[in-house]
């Protein structure tokens, strides 16, 4: 081989290098500004509100996603309601901040958990029709949100351990009565993980919108900027495994679902872009529980908070879970 061409395949080399580092030095990038909250800023618009040359920015720079912060409390919406402190006992340590609202003569307590890069205020909504319906309820900001501590999140599987925890406060502050578990995207697939491998073992589940992997939904916010997941996707995932000490391939609540053994409802917009209705179905499908399941399609919605605009569907489909759930009492 001559000179130019050993010249010319070294260059060719070192450029594929330079442009494999490039790709992942951008995927680690990307994956930490997702995944550690940021103690200022503004949040970035969703990938569909972006223009192009936003998309590009965001590609080079990350995306900024300021801590979740709780601005309004349940005592804003007229509800009394009490602050608690759950302490974590794994390796990680800390604590959940939590708020307790109270109903006289409830047949139990519905735990509720929030979605990616949000906090109990948002859940505020749903409190107030759990408490309309009789029931008490605890809402549970995770790790890294609101004012409980750290300032991070694992994407399901730390806060699969803060649900556990939860659940266990509450049968000891709260013993008797029955525990419902509800979470919104993120937390609910944190739910079908605390069932499936931390031992949390509620009397019903209230799912909303939960993906059905970490790898595709990951890949969903691709499409939804319109640039190829591939190996972009597969990328973050590894660099959060990295970053975050698991693994996020195993990181599949489609999987977890066959555990599941108490009665579930699980509830899904049929225009999501982050789970799409094939992904959620999937997951229902998986789902066997011994005191049966019930989905809800919304359709036109996407992912947002299901309750929104018309009440009447949520409400009326909730209602007659727990009623089931507490043998007609409510």
């Amino acid at each position: 081989m001559g000179d130019k061409k050993r010249r010319r395949l070294r260059i060719g080399l070192l450029l594929i290098l330079v442009l494999v580092a490039g790709i992942n030095a951008i995927a680690f990038m990307q994956t930490w500004t997702m995944t550690h909250y940021a103690a200022a800023g503004t949040r970035t618009l969703r990938p569909e509100q972006l223009s192009l040359l936003d998309k590009i920015g965001v590609v080079l720079t990350g995306v900024t996603v300021p801590r979740p912060t709780n601005k309004n409390t349940p005592a804003d919406r007229g509800l009394a309601y009490v602050s608690e402190r759950i302490p974590v006992g794994d390796s990680e340590g800390g604590e959940l901040d939590a708020w307790y609202i109270a109903q006289e003569g409830a047949p139990g307590i519905v735990l509720l958990f929030p979605g990616y890069a949000e906090s109990i205020e948002g859940l505020l909504p749903q409190a107030i029709e759990y408490h309309a319906m009789g029931w008490s309820t605890l809402l549970v900001d995770f790790r890294g949100e609101g004012d409980s501590t750290g300032s991070s999140t694992t994407l399901g599987a730390r806060e699969a351990r803060d649900v556990a925890t939860s659940l266990d406060y509450a049968r000891r502050e709260w013993p008797g009565g029955q525990y419902v578990l509800y979470g919104v995207s993120m937390g609910a697939a944190s739910i079908l993980r605390a069932y499936a491998e931390e031992g949390a073992r509620p009397d019903a589940l209230v799912l909303e919108s939960p993906f059905d992997s970490l790898l595709s939904t990951v890949q969903n916010r691709f499409d939804a900027i319109g640039l190829p997941s591939f190996p972009a996707a597969q990328l973050m995932v590894f660099w959060g495994s990295v970053q975050l000490g698991y693994n996020g391939f195993a990181d599949n609540p489609i999987s977890f679902a066959v555990s599941v053994q108490c009665p579930v409802l699980f509830m899904y917009g049929t225009a999501d872009p982050r789970v799409t209705a094939r992904q959620s179905e999937a997951i229902y499908a998986r789902l066997n529980p011994s005191g049966g399941k019930t989905s809800v399609a919304f359709q036109g919605l996407g992912h947002e908070s299901l309750l929104a605009g018309d009440r009447s569907p949520w409400s009326t489909s909730v209602a007659q879970f727990l009623r089931m759930v507490s043998g007609g009492n409510r």
